[in-house]
């Protein structure tokens, strides 16, 4: 479990991150997201000992990150942004290094390093020197380091950053293997990677938390969720937008220049498609097609971090 209470960090005299209060359970993959300078890796590193807050604080399992930070820390696997290895060394060797930094001694460590491989698939290139490595396999290396000590808590600041969308795959796949074990937080700005790999997304703007929920629901707050968009043959799109408009579902409807109309819901879980497909039945129109739109979590993310949250 990680407790978090009124978690704040000022800089000259600026708050950058603001009263944060949240819980994370076992089993949880959170996605932090915000904008550049919301403050996500200010709170990575409070939560993990690099950064003392100004005020509030931190528990990991029960540690609290201050004043137990020893012991939180080895609850903790943390792969920051950009995370710095020993280029000159091996793969094999930099894991050997990292174990015995982490206290392991004799056959731990070897058996720490083949779990880890394992768990990774850095067995390929085990004896090249890191600075050889694509940059693919050398996140592979730093989340390898993170996990040399199987932790209960990992925390991953932009794990897939400047990853090619196949290694973007294979790391998603990593971190979802890891979520039935371990708590995972993932600091990310890459919207597609909340609706892959998390159960919860919060969204920090300008220090302070302003949405907090599944990626699903947050996505059904979305203008366009379950919106309807089509287009009739051979009838003016002004007509078809009167009738969408009498429908008692119907909120509104937005005609646009290439002639199709789009009808909004009134509430969420409306029976909004069905009323139209009768409608459409009734006067017997010939569809050149019909869309029901999903809501997309970037619409929610740009109305949270622009001003209005909804």
């Amino acid at each position: 479990m990680i407790q978090v209470n009124q978690l704040t960090k000022q800089f000259g005299g600026a708050a950058v991150v603001k009263d944060l209060s949240f819980e994370v359970a076992a089993g949880a993959v959170l996605g932090f997201l915000g904008p550049n300078g919301a403050g996500k890796s200010t709170t990575m590193k409070m939560l993990t000992g690099f950064l003392a807050p100004s005020s509030g604080s931190a528990k990991i399992n029960g540690f609290d990150i201050q004043s137990e930070r020893q012991a939180a820390q080895a609850e903790i696997g943390y792969l920051p942004e950009g995370a710095p290895c020993y280029e000159e060394m091996t793969v094999y060797r930099f894991l050997h290094f990292i174990a015995e930094i982490r206290g392991f001694r004799g056959r731990e460590i070897a058996h720490s390093i083949d779990r880890v491989l394992e768990r990774v698939s850095l067995n390929a290139v085990l004896d090249q020197r890191i600075e050889t490595l694509s940059k693919g396999f050398k996140r592979r290396v730093g989340l390898a380091q993170a996990l040399i000590h199987d932790p209960r808590v990992l925390i991953l600041d932009e794990p897939t950053d400047g990853l090619d969308p196949n290694q973007k795959h294979q790391v998603r796949e990593m971190i979802r293997s890891l979520s039935d074990e371990k708590i995972v937080i993932i600091s990310t700005h890459i919207l597609e990677e909340v609706s892959a790999v998390c159960s919860r997304a919060m969204i920090i703007n300008k220090g302070e938390i302003v949405m907090d929920n599944t990626p699903e629901a947050l996505a059904e707050l979305a203008p366009e969720h379950e919106s309807i968009s089509l287009m009739i043959q051979d009838l003016d799109p002004q007509e078809v937008a009167s009738a969408l408009s009498l429908l008692p579902e119907s909120d509104r409807v937005v005609l646009d220049p290439d002639g199709r109309v789009t009808v909004f819901p009134k509430s969420i879980g409306s029976p909004l498609l069905g009323a139209v497909q009768s409608l459409v039945a009734a006067h017997e129109w010939r569809v050149v097609s019909m869309v029901q739109h999903r809501g997309q979590l970037d619409a929610v993310f740009r109305a949270a971090t622009e001003g209005g949250a909804g």
